[in-house]
């Protein structure tokens, strides 16, 4: 079965402080360059901070 166009687009992202990956998010690659960074909830930390595109 071939994987969902979805998937494809798939990517962690990783908190700045704790380095855990807490969210995944879709990126469209055609127009964004670098890594995506957006400020979120890190429930490890309990605050928001931070997180960063992670490696697949």
């Amino acid at each position: 079965m071939p994987k969902s166009k979805f998937s494809e687009n798939l990517i962690k992202m990783r908190c700045n402080v704790c380095k855990r990956i807490n969210y995944y998010t879709r990126k469209n690659k055609k127009t964004s360059e670098g890594k995506l960074t957006i400020k979120k909830h890190c429930k490890w930390c309990r605050k928001h901070t931070e997180h960063t595109e992670a490696k697949k």
